[in-house]
């Protein structure tokens, strides 16, 4: 029987790039029957309405979600300014799409996790990686038992520093941001997503920061590794340090699984189309004019083509505006696995700051204690 969709108001909280792109996406969806803006830049909202034919535009994201037309919510600020739209969001009762993470704190985190299970609301959190098609295909092949039982992943993930410099510019706290809790939580949830019968018990990291602590009392990388219960084994290492002459404009990663009936190992280095010119780029994602040579693909939310975003982030939110409007079930990452995530990352970087090991599931008491510790 065919479903009938429902016509969704959506409210973008965050009209940065992502906002953006998602609000471009979503005016084409024929679902959207109406779309509000909230961003605190007028100017940027103005901009991001005009350009998307938003009906309605403000600085208040509390004026926005009061207005009767909304039934959903798209959260997009900054990282560290999720905490108060989505329990706003939680308050009108909506169902959310909100960037990674839920919060940059554990507790906080918590809570809002708490405030979403409590409400029963569905809410859904970016991590926009579930939706390359090459993850998919490798989910598939783990999920029917094509490897046997999972014993060892490694993954490994490069990023050019204009990632970790745009993050610590944007924070007063830079014990809050760190290459694992902003940017290796992607790479962790595509592992954790194909490892998700298994239970984490212990961590154990290190980092360095030679680049970006002199700079922005930041981190450069991190490596570690997840214990499980079973006795698999995660391997994992990040660094957002690279040069900015680095041709990826985000994100390369290497994964390789191992089972007890077979291996698979994924390529999404995006060395297979490079980029070079002679003058900066006029279209795309191009931070920094001094970049001429580009892996394309390598910006995760995709590439832009005749005008349109294509790629994972403009799927994910098709996939997103048909679960509200139809009530399809979708890949997308849930709130509980989202916390999850969060949890995993900053019991890495806890465990890098000690030099010992870190036992799971790390408490967000614990986890408080010690960045009080760091900013004192």
């Amino acid at each position: 029987m065919k479903k009938s969709a429902k016509g969704v108001g959506l409210a973008i909280i965050g009209a940065g790039r992502v906002g953006l792109f998602r609000g471009e996406v979503a005016a084409r969806h024929p679902a959207v029957e109406w779309i509000g803006i909230a961003e605190l830049n007028h100017n940027r909202g103005g901009d991001v309405a005009a350009r998307i034919g938003a009906d309605f535009v403000t600085t208040s994201h509390r004026e926005l979600l009061k207005r009767p037309e909304v039934t959903a919510a798209i959260i997009a600020t900054d990282e560290h300014l999720h905490v108060e739209p989505v329990l706003a969001a939680v308050e009108r009762g909506v169902p959310m799409l909100i960037e990674k993470p839920l919060a940059t704190d554990l507790a906080q985190s918590a809570r809002v996790l708490k405030a979403i299970t409590d409400a029963k609301l569905d809410a859904v959190v970016g991590y926009t990686q579930r939706f390359r098609r090459k993850w998919l295909g490798a989910k598939e092949k783990v999920r029917t038992g094509a490897l046997g039982d999972v014993t060892l992943v490694a993954s490994r993930a490069f990023m050019n520093r204009l990632v970790a410099i745009d993050n610590y510019k944007r924070t007063d706290d830079p014990a809050t941001i760190s290459p694992m809790v902003i940017s290796g939580t992607h790479a962790l949830d595509i592992v954790m997503w194909y490892m998700e019968q298994k239970t984490p018990v212990e961590c154990f990291a290190r980092s360095v920061d030679k680049v970006l602590g002199p700079l922005y009392h930041g981190i450069d990388a991190t490596a570690g590794m997840i214990m499980f219960a079973d006795g698999s084994l995660h391997t994992l290492s990040i660094s957002w340090a690279l040069p900015v002459t680095w041709p990826g404009a985000v994100y390369s990663l290497e994964v390789g699984i191992n089972g007890t009936n077979g291996v698979l190992t994924i390529d999404d280095t995006h060395r297979d189309i490079v980029l070079a010119v002679s003058s900066p780029q006029s279209e795309g994602y191009a931070p920094d004019a001094s970049r001429l040579v580009d892996f394309m693909g390598s910006y995760p939310p995709g590439d832009m083509a005749l005008g349109e975003l294509r790629g994972p982030m403009a799927e994910e939110t098709v996939s997103w505006l048909n679960r509200v409007a139809l009530g399809v079930p979708t890949q997308a990452a849930t709130a509980a696995e989202a916390h999850n995530r969060l949890m995993l990352t900053k019991a890495l970087d806890l465990s890098a700051k000690r030099k010992q090991p870190v036992k799971l599931p790390l408490d967000p008491e614990e986890e408080s204690t010690s960045t009080r510790h760091a900013r004192a």
